[in-house]
């Protein structure tokens, strides 16, 4: 008989990648977020090939079944991620300027 069961190691590495993500989120500076955000959805997309490949070998029901809500959860995250990743970087897109109407162009569009 194991000292430590291995459920308990599972829950230590568990609370420890919270911590440790928790820290490397936050202490990221803005410049860096997207390319970490691409990241993320890379790492998220490794994860629905584990989700996959765990809910195929297990036996049990409730292992498919949470196997499927693995996968559709990653999924959500990789599509979520993607979302914002692209609105992000609309953000540093140089926007055409709008061409001034006619009126303000000869200075007499405010005349009072």
């Amino acid at each position: 008989m194991d000292p430590v069961s291995h459920t308990v190691i599972n829950l230590i590495i568990f609370v420890l990648a919270i911590y440790v993500g928790y820290h490397v989120v936050w202490t990221v500076t803005p410049a860096l977020h997207t390319p970490l955000m691409a990241v993320t959805n890379a790492i998220s997309a490794i994860v629905i090939v584990g989700a996959m490949l765990a809910a195929a070998l297990t036996e049990s029901g409730l292992g498919k079944t949470m196997g499927v809500l693995a996968v559709a959860l990653a999924a959500v995250n990789v599509f979520g991620g993607f979302l914002v990743t692209r609105r992000m970087l609309e953000m540093f897109k140089k926007k055409d300027k709008k061409a001034a109407p006619a009126a303000e162009a000869t200075g007499k569009g405010n005349a009072a």
